[in-house]
């Protein structure tokens, strides 16, 4: 599986376990501070994107580095004018060409 699927889903995993334990946990200390409905889910969101965002930050170096190497060698390949066969054939059906048919001039 490509680095990016993994860090992706990883990192979403952390974000809506830590979003579903603070919306649990955060409940009564907010409401004893007159924060309830809407507010409660706004600071339970912004606390897990910014746990979660330092987490990945400080565990997934690894994964991180091969995201990005990954996206460079995409960019190089394509600075190179070199096509995998995915975006050939979605340029083509973008064209108005069958996916087999030779590119037109």
């Amino acid at each position: 599986m490509r680095p990016w699927i993994v860090y992706s889903l990883l990192r979403f995993g952390i974000f809506a376990a830590l979003f579903a334990l603070l919306v649990v946990f955060l409940r009564l200390p907010l409401q004893s501070m007159g924060i309830a409905g809407f507010a409660h889910y706004m600071i339970a969101a912004l606390a897990a994107a910014i746990i979660s965002l330092a987490i990945s930050y400080i565990f997934f170096a690894k994964l991180r580095a091969a995201v990005a190497t990954d996206l460079a060698e995409r960019r190089a390949r394509a600075a190179r004018g070199e096509v995998d066969d995915d975006t050939a054939e979605e340029d083509a059906l973008l064209d108005g060409e069958t996916p087999g048919d030779p590119p037109r001039a």
